[in-house]
């Protein structure tokens, strides 16, 4: 899975200000936490948002046609 930009902006500002100092193992800890902590939030990438939009939309295009010929199979069928 593809972290978003966001993502990568803050890995590179923490592994900038850690590489100026000894402190390695304090990195890798800090990822491994900020990893688990984005894991649990259950995120989705932007591909796949806008991949669920595009299909969203489709259904919303698809619904409002079908709602259009049951309203002109009822005219049809009223007295």
């Amino acid at each position: 899975m593809d972290q978003p930009r966001f993502f990568d902006e803050l890995n590179a500002r923490v592994s900038e200000l850690i590489a100026g100092s000894p402190a390695k193992d304090v990195e890798k800890n800090l990822r491994a936490m900020l990893l688990s902590f984005f894991s649990r939030l259950e995120l989705v990438t932007r591909e796949e948002f806008d991949i669920q939009a595009k299909v969203l939309a489709r259904t919303r295009e698809k619904l409002t046609a079908l709602e259009a010929r049951v309203a002109e199979l009822e005219r049809r069928n009223t007295p």
